[in-house]
């Protein structure tokens, strides 16, 4: 395998992109030898989908469309990047038992702590902001079901 893969894609802004971008993402990471059944890639089915969400649902229309970018780093490290072309940088919102949404950060947070990853946003020189999750690479030839034993 490669030092260094990447593969990108830009899609609009509208809520039929997110199970887009989601498929997008399982279709890469089995190209690059992540099993489709595997915990792994249904933890990162889960993630691409809330940050696909947030790009469409809380950049207030400012961002006509959003782009996922996935890296592979040396085989060792898995890379996933949505940015979009608002500035505001997501924040925690305080979710009410009755509420429907504002716990997306919250499960992204939890999901990629659990795999031994991290979170973080920079912003973009246009102004808008990419939201990363790093984690480490689990595929079926190392043997590990990648979860560690931390909880969220």
């Amino acid at each position: 395998m490669a030092d260094h893969q990447e593969a990108s894609v830009t899609l609009p802004s509208d809520p039929a992109s997110v199970s887009a971008a989601r498929r997008y993402v399982s279709n890469v990471l089995a190209e690059w030898g992540m099993p489709g059944d595997s915990d792994e890639a249904d933890t990162v089915r889960l993630i691409v989908s809330e940050l696909a969400t947030n790009a469409v649902q809380h950049t207030l229309g400012q961002s006509p469309t959003f782009t996922v970018d996935v890296e592979l780093e040396r085989d060792e490290r898995l890379r996933i990047g949505v940015t979009d072309s608002h500035p505001r940088y997501p924040k925690r919102l305080p979710a009410a038992v009755q509420q429907d949404n504002g716990r997306g950060m919250v499960i992204i947070r939890c999901l990629t702590a659990e795999f031994g990853g991290r979170l973080s946003v920079s912003p973009t020189p246009e102004g808008g902001k990419t939201v990363w999750i790093a984690l480490p690479w689990i595929h079926a030839s190392n043997g590990s079901n990648g979860r560690p034993t931390q909880a969220c």
